[in-house]
């Protein structure tokens, strides 16, 4: 079994290696750290693992790095003596981690899944234990930690209506990985199911809730003044914001079209788009000023003192780690990649801060919350473009409506807080049977 995947991955390796390659040439950055990727690490990492009990954990994009932070602002106090690692795929969530994480946390990017690689990783970290934070399964990653006996957790597992069957088509290769999980930290008792059904241990599989709800700090202070760019802007305090979020292609031409017309009866709207891959910006800007769209970038507002602030439009928000910012000043959410795209993007951001929330049909990917969010009325789903201009004029026209939504969201939010610290338990007695001494919660 071992060989023949090893045979399909390295064909598969050297045929999409030039796609891949040209991903990461367009969304920058790529050079710096490029060899951990074939786990060849510099001195200073090698260093700061000497002599050290290591757990590591892996979060595979910026969502994940999200989840990940918070994890490890609450291990870290129950396992003083432990050095804790992390290692993510995407560039851009290697630029989320450096922003988040001290110093003392090493980062680096996640091996590819051939076994050269996969060995001299795990032979570098030999970790106490590895946390993989809704990652991908990596067979030769997983297929290495067994043998060296190293356990692995799954943290906020979920498996989707369109992973599931794939899961289940191959269980041939996937069940022995499954059961070789030591825990398995999952979102619901439909997910728990799930994951029995594909190989997961009974005893393993623990329902602890959904680590974004956590993730979505409540109480966390901005550290961002939106609402004073849009003053430089010339935005003023009492125009309605529509915001965007986590778009797609096609959706930012859609909703910038669709403000337009809105802006025939609420003159002062203003659009805040905030794409889920920055790099498209350029081509999205291009776009807009082809229509007569009035926008200016966010970069812009870094480096300029002379900012236009006659008759804009819209914002285009062309970094990355900050949409949550710009949820804050916002009269109205819309969720991206629910209208054009499948798959959907996360509401409990806007949530939890109170927004009134519009998603499109396509939320697969957040099917869970959604229909929590829409069962407790803390959210509107539209199935057309039509439909989505129709309820996002009558939101921007209801204060109550708007007021009652926001309510409803910030209590969904606050009911489902503690996957965090359920996850927590789950990995701290397999430490300690490891010998490593774990701080009692005070």
């Amino acid at each position: 079994m071992r060989t023949f995947y090893n045979i399909l991955f390295l064909t598969f390796f050297v045929l999409s290696s030039p796609y891949y390659f040209w991903r990461m040439r367009r969304r920058g950055g790529w050079r710096a750290g490029f060899g951990e990727r074939f786990a060849i690490y510099d001195a200073a990492l090698k260093q700061a693992l000497t002599n050290r009990h290591i757990i590591w954990l892996h979060a595979v994009s910026v969502g994940e790095v999200n989840l990940c932070t918070q994890l490890i602002n609450a291990l870290e106090p129950r396992v003083p003596n432990v050095k804790i690692v992390v290692s993510c795929t995407t560039t851009t969530g290697m630029a989320e981690l450096r922003r988040r994480l001290p110093t003392r946390v090493s980062k680096f990017y996640y091996p590819v899944d051939r076994r050269k690689f996969v060995r001299r990783a795990l032979a570098t970290m030999n970790p106490e234990a590895i946390i993989l934070v809704e990652a991908e399964i990596w067979p030769n990653f997983l297929w290495r930690a067994a043998d060296l006996n190293i356990p692995v957790f799954l943290a906020n597992a979920r498996l989707s209506d369109r992973s599931y069957p794939r899961y289940q088509k191959f269980a041939f290769l996937f069940q022995r990985l499954f059961a070789s999980f030591t825990g398995v930290g999952c979102q619901n008792e439909e997910d728990a199911t799930r994951l029995r059904a594909v190989g997961c241990r009974a005893d393993a599989v623990k329902v602890v809730g959904n680590l974004k709800f956590d993730a979505a700090k409540l109480t966390e202070r901005s550290a961002l003044d939106v609402r004073g760019m849009l003053r430089q802007l010339g935005v003023p305090d009492d125009a309605p914001i529509l915001v965007a979020g986590s778009t797609h292609d096609g959706e930012e031409i859609l909703l910038a079209e669709m403000a337009r017309r809105l802006r025939g009866k609420f003159q002062k709207l203003f659009l805040i788009l905030v794409p889920r891959h920055f790099e498209r910006c350029k081509d999205i800007g291009q776009k807009l000023k082809a229509r007569g769209v009035k926008f200016i970038f966010r970069s812009e507002i870094f480096n300029s003192t002379d900012l236009p602030t006659d008759g804009l439009d819209c914002l285009l928000v062309n970094s990355t780690g900050e949409l949550k910012f710009f949820y804050e000043p916002a009269t109205v959410v819309f969720v991206g990649k629910s209208l054009t795209a499948l798959g959907g993007q996360n509401p409990i951001e806007p949530g939890a801060q109170g927004k009134a929330i519009v998603c499109g049909p396509n939320m697969q990917n957040f099917t869970d919350i959604t229909r929590v969010f829409l069962a407790k009325n803390a959210a509107v789903q539209v199935k057309t473009p039509e439909e989505l201009e129709r309820t996002i004029g009558e939101l921007l026209a209801d204060d109550a409506r708007r007021a009652a939504l926001g309510r409803a969201a910030l209590e969904v939010v606050a009911e489902n807080l503690g996957a965090v610290e359920r996850t927590v338990e789950m990995v701290l007695p397999h430490l300690e049977s490891r010998g490593i001494f774990v701080r009692k919660k005070n």
